[in-house]
């Protein structure tokens, strides 16, 4: 998964331009093309699998957005740990703000199609569908594309604090999951999975039933795995810069 990106000490003056070169190295090898396509490709094949899998009474837009973004959301933070690991190679230190940006446009991007792809498969499924089968759409396609973007600053944040970023690819799967695994075996501890895991953040906005204290919940999961991480990696770029 080592990359030969071009070198963003040189990259364009400007957020939108260092931005842009952001987006253009994220799928500027062969090998981040193909793991954008696997990405996009997942999302395809869940909806049509769960489409086809489902009762027809169970079919809606939520159920069919849980397990097609959840799919997705496995791959797209290898994308930002391959930018992150960009900024660690460069010759001085660099900007966050605009990596930041594009990985977090893409992931936006993901989503969207995770969302198209649910949206496509529900509406050329047979008539006999759930009763209200587009029920809390509009929160469930808002929530896919945060899941993605949650999801990506996981990997940018882990991919700026390991060295290597196949080891942050693996890592951001193991580490949310392991600590949502950890605080579920515990009974005391299993009200704070949803407080402190993007597993079970991407749950509660994927199902459309969102209440003020799911959002605030999501909002700690995006502070302490997007802001805490990233954060965190910047520092130790700039002590090893």
């Amino acid at each position: 998964m080592t990359q030969h990106a071009s070198d963003i000490g040189e990259a364009p003056a400007g957020l939108g331009a260092e931005t842009l070169d952001a987006i253009r190295r994220s799928v500027g090898t062969r090998s981040r093309r193909w793991l954008l396509a696997i990405t996009l490709l997942l999302g395809l094949l869940a909806a049509a699998a769960v489409t086809a899998g489902v009762r027809p009474a169970d079919r809606t837009f939520a159920a069919l957005s849980e397990p097609v973004q959840m799919l997705m959301s496995v791959t797209v933070p290898f994308l930002g740990a391959l930018l992150a690991n960009d900024l660690r190679r460069a010759p001085r230190t660099p900007r966050l703000a605009p990596t930041l940006l594009a990985a977090a446009l893409l992931a936006a991007g993901a989503g969207v199609f995770g969302v198209l792809a649910c949206a496509g498969a529900l509406a050329v499924a047979s008539p006999a569908t759930a009763q209200d089968p587009w029920s809390h759409a509009g929160t469930v396609a808002a929530g896919g594309v945060l899941v993605q973007v949650v999801a990506q600053l996981v990997g940018t944040g882990l991919g700026l604090l390991m060295r290597s970023p196949v080891v942050a690819s693996l890592a951001s799967v193991a580490l949310p999951l392991g600590l949502w695994a950890a605080l579920g075996g515990v009974d005391v501890l299993r009200p704070a999975q949803e407080w402190l895991t993007p597993y079970a953040a991407a749950q509660n906005l994927l199902s459309g039933r969102m209440s003020a204290v799911m959002w605030a919940q999501w909002l700690v999961v995006l502070l302490v795995w997007g802001r805490g991480l990233n954060a965190a990696g910047m520092a130790r770029l700039t002590r090893i810069v």
